[in-house]
């Protein structure tokens, strides 16, 4: 069992840390950042078990969370078989994101404000030059090592999943209507997005999967970008969660445009929650490194799809408090 953590806290601007570790022992860590999420917090457990069930490497966790919530999480890890994990709770302040953005989207659950962690990844982590943020409707079935051995080209501050780059996935992307191109997320009606050139069938990137260079993020200035477009999204409209659903995927998609490295398409298989009943094969699925159920149908939730997959890894919460919804609870 990992020795207990020292008890400090360092103030940010915009987070807080708890249980930090010296330097020296952070060294040959593999950060994973996950968000724990008010009211989906049985999703973040479900992720960390499956990272720490398939890996023998050393990983930390960052567990990030709003004030109100961090409490509970604290104790569902403590008190639960993952009480041996290597990790850290960080408080997220959501006024970082205040006139960023718009209050009108029509899925209100989108503009949570842990959603938009991943543009401030410099401000969680610290000692590290590598990190990977996961969105918390994963489940890791692949040894989570391999994920951190993907290869950034030299100039990329991330690595993402294109949304071409798996011919298996292009028959559900079809069945349920979604978008795969910068059209589904950017407004092309807007003078501003058809200045950029870029054009609307280009291939677009999920970044529910991350693996970021903190060195290039800091040094190309990427949250000062993101909050940029951001910014000019409150002013002009210029992207929509009523398009495709991405009021976080659209500043990212601007901002990364050409400028990102790809990710093994094995390692994030997405759309499972794009529809209450439209499947993948299992034996696709028995292939795939990570999961990723993004869309509105989640597993802890009913309806869904492939919810064996992701109970299986599923920690029940000791308070009681986050419960399973199952046709027959």
């Amino acid at each position: 069992m990992n020795a207990p953590f020292p008890q400090k806290v360092t103030k940010l601007i915009f987070l807080k840390y708890f249980d930090l570790e010296s330097p020296e022992e952070m060294e040959e860590e593999i950060p994973v950042v996950i968000c724990a999420a008010p009211g989906r917090m049985g999703a973040a457990v479900a992720a960390i078990s499956s990272i720490y069930s398939n890996t023998d490497s050393n990983v930390l966790f960052y567990v990030v969370g709003l004030r109100n919530g961090i409490p509970h999480i604290r104790k569902w890890i403590e008190n639960s078989r993952l009480k041996d994990i290597k990790f850290k709770i960080v408080e997220f302040n959501p006024m970082v994101l205040k006139g960023k953005i718009r209050p009108d989207a029509a899925r209100p659950e989108l503009l949570q404000p842990l959603n938009f962690v991943r543009f401030y990844l410099p401000l969680l982590i610290h000692e590290h030059e590598k990190v990977i943020y996961l969105d918390d409707d994963v489940i890791v079935q692949g040894d989570i090592q391999d994920l951190y051995d993907t290869k950034l080209s030299h100039g990329h501050a991330a690595a993402f999943s294109n949304d071409c780059d798996l011919p298996s996935t292009h028959e559900m992307v079809r069945s349920v209507g979604m978008q795969n191109t910068y059209m589904g997320f950017l407004d092309y009606r807007k003078q501003t997005i058809r200045d950029l050139g870029i054009s609307p069938s280009t291939c677009s990137f999920n970044p529910g999967v991350i693996v970021a260079n903190m060195t290039e993020w800091k040094h190309q200035r990427i949250t000062k970008q993101l909050e940029k477009w951001m910014q000019k999204n409150v002013e002009e409209n210029l992207y929509s969660s009523t398009l495709a659903g991405g009021v976080a995927t659209s500043p990212m998609l601007l901002v990364f445009h050409g400028k990102y490295s790809p990710i093994n398409p094995l390692w994030h298989i997405r759309h499972l929650g794009w529809s209450p009943d439209t499947r993948y094969s299992e034996h696709f699925l028995q292939e795939a490194k990570l999961l990723h159920w993004n869309g509105r149908y989640k597993p802890w939730d009913y309806p869904s799809v492939h919810t064996d997959l992701w109970e299986k890894w599923f920690v029940p919460d000791p308070s009681g408090t986050f419960k399973l919804v199952r046709p027959n609870s």
